[in-house]
């Protein structure tokens, strides 16, 4: 077996896993770091977008969302997007960099009545040449062969936390669940988007035991999208402590160490993090964003506001894995990068500095 081969392992145990969180901060770093090289490009970060398709009134009762009709946080429900619509915002995200378009719907599972929609969009996305990605709550294995099908590239479903501390942040749905729409998606032959939310009031030891739910899948999860909770008034978790900064850069290593070949996302909560904690969730392994100003519901960071970094730091988008892949694209991406490094001051004329 090849050193690298030796890498990829599905057999963590808990004091393993603890252990690599208990290390040194810049020990940690450092193995993250020499892990990620022998897998990818340390400078160079995979580009998405996700728009909400559908928004509001889940029955679901996680208490970090405000998407659920159990709490009042203000936010206001939308229908089903038309297909036509959603293509259009689809262009736009292309327009911008993004090389992956991720569509989310508020349901607890989709109806049958709505899978010729999802699946129009979704061939509508791959047609622009993007990768494409939805997340719709959980699957049947005819819900996610459909989904296959139509071409879907990704499906994100992720587990959240650890299941011994998920029953404190969610009861309408069981692990169990999570995991069964995982495997059908797998076996619908579906790349697996996987990850979960630190910062809810969990331990170390259950940031752990996520991730050792994560690993020890069969295939672990080409994405694993980290997300740091974004406290959101009217939800259970609004007045939740703020996380610090080094334990969700701790869980971001931790889990290239034990997912070498995954790509792992910074998603919800950047527009809290700074410039200098980005780079170092980069330089710990995170090599995928999510692109725009909006998450779901959430802010996100602006698009040119990570060119700008991505400038100072010399990292470049990553190319897009589809068949419709063409240099032109490739091309236009790179001329963006190359557009903010001739702005010594890294602004745009037009705001000032």
């Amino acid at each position: 077996m090849s050193d690298t081969a030796a890498l990829i392992r599905h057999d963590w145990t808990l004091p393993e896993v603890q252990a690599l969180f208990e290390l040194p901060f810049n020990e940690l770093l450092f193995q993250a770091q020499s892990v990620h090289r022998r897998f990818f490009d340390p400078n160079q970060v995979q580009v998405s977008t996700l728009l909400s398709i559908k928004t509001g009134a889940c029955p679901e009762d996680c208490k970090y969302c405000p998407q659920s009709n159990r709490y009042d946080t203000g936010l206001e429900q939308e229908k089903l997007m038309a297909v036509d619509k959603v293509l259009a915002e689809a262009k736009a995200a292309k327009a911008t960099g993004a090389t992956r378009f991720c569509m989310g719907a508020a349901w607890r599972s989709p109806k049958k009545k709505d899978m010729p929609y999802v699946t129009a969009m979704v061939k509508g996305v791959k047609e622009l040449g993007l990768e494409s990605c939805m997340t719709l709550g959980m699957l049947s294995a005819e819900q996610a062969t459909e989904l296959s099908e139509a071409g879907l590239d990704y499906y994100n479903h992720n587990l959240d936390t650890s299941p011994e501390y998920y029953g404190e942040i969610i009861t309408t749905r069981s692990y169990a669940d999570r995991i069964d729409t995982l495997s059908r998606v797998r076996d619908a032959g579906i790349k697996v988007c996987s990850g979960g939310i630190v910062g809810m009031g969990e331990t170390v030891k259950d940031r752990a035991g996520l991730l050792i739910q994560l690993a020890n899948l069969a295939v672990h999860p080409e994405s694993v999208p980290i997300n740091m909770l974004v406290r959101v008034e009217g939800t259970p978790l609004a007045e939740e402590a703020e996380l610090d900064s080094f334990d969700f850069i701790r869980t971001i290593a931790v889990a290239k160490i034990l997912m070498p070949q995954s790509h792992i996302r910074l998603s919800a909560g950047r527009e809290e993090m700074n410039d200098e904690m980005h780079a170092l969730a980069y330089f710990a392994g995170a090599n995928s964003i999510f692109y725009g100003e909006k998450l779901l519901t959430t802010a996100n960071p602006e698009a040119n506001e990570d060119l700008q970094l991505f400038t100072r730091l010399g990292i470049t988008p990553e190319a897009r894995d589809v068949d419709r892949c063409d240099d032109e694209e490739e091309g236009r991406l790179l001329e963006q990068v190359q557009q903010q490094q001739n702005d010594k001051f890294f602004y745009d004329a037009a705001q000032g500095s």
